[in-house]
């Protein structure tokens, strides 16, 4: 039977978001052929708050005062404006170059967790942690020191989403241990749900439609909202709840492998500093791995 408790279900589900994760880099670049990066966040959390909509009223009467405040936090912070700083930095960088500076998601985790929350990860935890981040830096860096003064801007719209799912990670764990997966996620997208629609309707909806991609498109954000943010984050709210922040923010580590396969699939140019930086990410999931309980 399914069951988180179970460490060979742990893996597979870090296995599942780590797929899912690492194909939502690409449908947000085919989004951003007909639509703007806002229409493209707004409508992820929109989309994403209807599907729930009929979880979300279901579990309305979970909400306390106590639970209020860090619901919201996790949806603007957790889901809503990391899903703009995404589509916005993919306006500018690749999209198997945003899959792997997500890796740097753990990163986070740790070190807020540890500074704001308390938590005291194992020694192979903190190694591989750091590892796994020396990996994502000497990517951003391009292999050199030199290279920090000219580092595409568009970089650090990613570390900010990160750090974001950093702290909503911990929150997760540490504050709302009362709700399951699904409570968290349907109700975090109820509350920014009807701020993602209002958005939405103050852009400029028509051109989109204009564009001989606008179906692809739509669809392409359909299934980003469906599967990357609604089926995804049931599993990742509940592996965190179970394997705790730091294992299961570790699916991040392992997302760069698939946004680089969908980036060759769609004739991205990989360089061999791609796949060095991968390879030491990859190890860096291994060690954070061992020691665990």
């Amino acid at each position: 039977m399914f069951s988180l408790e179970k460490k060979r279900w742990q893996w597979l589900a870090i296995l599942f978001l780590s797929v899912v994760w690492g194909s939502s880099f690409i449908l947000m670049k085919k989004g951003l052929n007909a639509f703007d990066y806002t229409q493209i966040g707004a409508m992820r959390i929109f989309l994403s708050f209807l599907i729930l909509l009929p979880i979300a009223i279901k579990n309305l009467r979970l909400v306390s005062k106590k639970n209020l405040g860090i619901l919201l936090i996790l949806g603007l912070f957790g889901n809503f404006i990391p899903a703009l700083l995404f589509a916005l930095a993919q306006t500018e960088i690749s999209s198997s170059l945003a899959g792997i500076l997500n890796g740097l998601a753990p990163f986070f985790v740790l070190i807020i967790g540890v500074f704001f929350f308390g938590n005291r990860p194992s020694v192979w935890q903190y190694i591989g942690i750091f590892v796994g981040f020396f990996g994502a830096f000497w990517l951003i860096t391009n292999g050199s020191l030199s290279f920090l003064g000219s580092i595409n801007r568009y970089v650090w719209l990613i570390v900010l989403a990160t750090a974001m799912y950093g702290a909503s990670s911990n929150l997760i764990r540490f504050r709302l241990q009362e709700l399951n997966g699904i409570q968290i996620t349907s109700l975090s997208f109820f509350l920014v749900g009807p701020l993602a629609g209002l958005m939405l309707g103050f852009t400029d909806l028509k051109t989109p439609t204009l564009s001989p991609d606008f179906w692809p498109s739509l669809i392409a954000i359909l299934t980003l909202a469906t599967f990357g943010s609604v089926l995804t984050l049931f599993v990742y709210y509940s592996l965190i709840q179970r394997a705790g922040p730091v294992f299961a923010a570790s699916a991040t580590y392992i997302v760069p492998f698939f946004a680089l396969l969908w980036g060759v699939l769609d004739g991205e140019p990989i360089s061999s500093i791609h796949i060095y930086c991968l390879l030491i990410i990859l190890l860096g999931v291994y060690l954070s791995s061992l020691g665990r309980k």
